[in-house]
């Protein structure tokens, strides 16, 4: 599995795609916390990313899947995933090695974000009166939602050969999981049926988190989501036929 992890974490920066979706995230958490106006830090006048946080989950539902898209459609369209099969390997390796290498690219991301987590801290007022706490729950937030995300994309990854169509479908998957479940609860506004129903997306969870208490439940359901659609990545690639 190490080796897996290997080969596709490096793999990934050897693309062009790596950088183009990095540095577009980048740009785009830049803009939202020191350019526009609705969000910006210096314009708000508090030290806090609540702004980051706020858009780093629908950004990631873009640049998850552009990580993911890769991961086992360019092995089925090259049919390279056969050769890689025949090795001293299992499913659960090969995607547990596909898996972290993605994990670490998200990681890699969000530790670049760190620089604005110093800024507020060296430009608030009193220096380094921020919410540290709060911010640090939000990243572990942050990294459970990557892991989900991943999974999803790594499942839309596993059931099409092109890249394109599993792009979309991930975008789809992560986007519904974030917000889907929300909207059916507001329509089906019905006593506790509502509650239990925007329980079952993420974004519950993910707020709860960001409030900088992390809650065992909330990293349980990550937990059981991420492992449920790795469970289905497997079960495509078992029964294979290509």
């Amino acid at each position: 599995m190490f080796a897996v992890f290997i080969k596709e974490f490096s793999g990934f920066f050897s693309s062009l795609v790596a950088y183009i979706a990095i540095g577009a995230f980048l740009a785009m958490t830049g803009l939202f916390l020191w350019v526009f106006p609705e969000s910006a830090i210096l314009e708000n006048g508090y030290a806090t990313l609540d702004s980051l946080f706020g858009i780093v989950p629908y950004l990631f539902i873009f640049l998850i899947p552009a990580i993911t898209m890769r991961s086992l459609a360019e092995e089925k369209k090259d049919g390279t995933f056969e050769l890689l099969a025949t090795r001293p390997l299992s499913d659960i390796e090969i995607i547990g090695g596909k898996f972290l290498a993605c994990l670490g690219v998200v990681i890699f991301t969000l530790l670049l974000t760190l620089v604005y987590y110093f800024t507020i801290r060296s430009i608030s007022v009193p220096e380094g009166q921020v919410d540290s706490g709060a911010i640090a729950g939000s990243y572990i937030g942050l990294l459970l939602l990557g892991a989900s995300y991943i999974s999803i994309g790594m499942f839309a990854s596993s059931i099409s050969k092109n890249q394109i169509v599993s792009f979309s479908l991930a975008v789809f998957l992560s986007f519904f999981a974030f917000s889907g479940f929300d909207s059916l609860s507001m329509l089906l506004s019905l006593q506790h049926v509502d509650a239990f129903i925007s329980s079952l997306g993420i974004s519950e969870h993910y707020q709860s988190l960001g409030r900088g208490v992390v809650d065992s439940r909330d990293v349980l359901y990550f937990a059981c989501f991420t492992v449920f659609f790795l469970m289905l990545t497997k079960t495509v690639l078992g029964g294979r036929k290509w």
